[in-house]
């Protein structure tokens, strides 16, 4: 079977990340496209890409290209994956997927439209210790799940003018801390029947800490906390009815779980292999502190 050759939207250090990522698992990464042809250019002769484009539609119509990697600030995910899309594309898009769920619905649509396959890049869903959670979970081992908890604070740049903190750019906590743990939820309990949240907000009026609470058809609940400023142990709990998770510091990198019954009796206890690759860090860029390097 021929390899998918990988196309890259925008150039930012997100992107190099994941380059550099693919290029150690054998990707083929045959093109770049950015706003600017000389940061294509430049990026695509730091990691050895042989095509470069100096528009993001350019990258899309590129026949040479399979498949697409949405890189861009928050705001720009869902125009960026409709050129894509259109020109038959599958895309990966980086979280948050969209700004709103009008935006989510609308790429679906396309997506079916145009018969391609489109996915948030929410690589945490696909860590050995989440898959095989998940396993242990629908075996019923905790019985009926009650509850689940989930942080991510960490204690990220304060500058006003920084991505993380400029509205118009889609920061806050939320889309970029509070999209993992959210997530997490709706993977383990679906689709919450009420949704109840409240936050803090900087004086820019980005959000930074958002606390959640989804309730569920089940009777069971879910709790969420995001925050920017406000690094924390970043660890997940599942309780059930006849036991409950622990999944340890940092659960949303490759970490270890115990599940334990109603007696605190360890039932399994799980640890990933030895991990290979250079990129395996606490909120794809943090360092263990918590704090962007």
């Amino acid at each position: 079977m021929a390899k998918l050759r990988w196309g890259i939207l925008a150039t930012g250090w997100i992107a190099d990340l994941f380059v550099q990522d693919m290029l150690d698992n054998d990707m083929e990464v045959t093109a770049v496209g950015s706003r600017s042809i000389e940061k294509a250019v430049a990026f695509a002769a730091k990691h050895g890409i042989p095509r470069s484009h100096g528009s993001y539609q350019a990258l899309a119509a590129d026949p040479e290209v399979d498949v697409v990697y949405i890189a861009t600030p928050h705001p720009f995910h869902a125009s960026a994956a409709e050129l894509c899309i259109a020109e038959g594309k599958h895309v990966l898009v980086e979280k948050s997927f969209t700004l709103t769920g009008a935006e989510a619905r609308r790429l679906l649509e396309l997506s079916r439209k145009h018969d391609v396959v489109v996915l948030e890049a929410m690589w945490t869903r696909f860590l050995p210790h989440m898959v095989r959670l998940r396993q242990a979970l629908a075996s019923g081992i905790i019985g009926e799940i009650r509850t689940l908890m989930a942080t991510h604070t960490q204690d990220l740049p304060d500058d006003p003018n920084h991505r993380l903190n400029a509205l118009e750019l889609g920061g806050g906590a939320l889309l970029d801390l509070g999209i993992y743990p959210i997530s997490f939820a709706f993977d383990i309990l679906g689709q919450p029947t009420e949704v109840l949240a409240s936050g803090r907000l900087k004086a820019t009026g980005a959000d930074a800490e958002v606390s959640t609470l989804f309730r569920y058809a089940s009777g069971a609940s879910a709790v969420t906390v995001s925050a920017s400023d406000a690094p924390g142990s970043n660890r997940a709990e599942i309780n059930g009815t006849e036991g409950h998770v622990e999944i340890a510091e940092v659960w949303y990198t490759p970490t270890s779980f115990r599940i334990f019954d109603s007696q605190k009796k360890v039932l399994e206890e799980f640890k990933p292999a030895e991990m290979k690759g250079r990129h395996a860090l606490p909120g794809r860029g943090a360092g263990a502190d918590g704090r962007r390097r």
